[in-house]
């Protein structure tokens, strides 16, 4: 897929259904170049990328949710339709095994930092579908 359009900066969908955390995460992203797009469940995400999936730069996705995907489902899924998306999963609880994860995928565990965030959107994002935010 091509890179977004230059005048339009890079989306990211933030999909948790805790409330809390997934503004959290959107308010990190944003400080970062982002505009963040939300979903509270995979399903909704789903439904939200196939309407959107162009401007989508990064999916940024907790494991445990409610509807038919977790987070690792999700990943997979996302890796295999619109492949030119990075993909970040995040869980304080969960951990993936063999095949949880699609190749190139980050987990990050949580809690976690904002340099944490940082770093892995650095290694795994192309230059150019990067916010200014993380451009070398």
């Amino acid at each position: 897929m091509a890179a977004p359009l230059p005048d339009r900066p890079p989306h990211a969908l933030v999909v948790d259904d805790d409330d809390i955390l997934r503004m959290d995460v959107s308010d990190l992203l944003a400080g970062l170049g982002f505009r963040t797009l939300e979903a509270a469940d995979g399903d909704a995400a789903i439904l939200m990328l196939e309407q959107r999936h162009l401007d989508v730069t990064l999916l940024f996705s907790d494991v445990e949710m409610p509807g038919s995907r977790d987070g690792f489902a999700l990943a997979r899924e996302v890796a295999a339709k619109w492949p030119a998306i990075s993909i970040v999963v995040a869980s304080g609880r969960l951990r993936p095994h063999d095949g949880d994860m699609p190749a190139g995928a980050r987990f990050i565990g949580k809690p976690f930092s904002a340099e944490t965030v940082h770093g892995h959107l650095r290694e795994i994002m192309p230059e150019g579908r990067k916010p200014e935010g993380l451009r070398s």
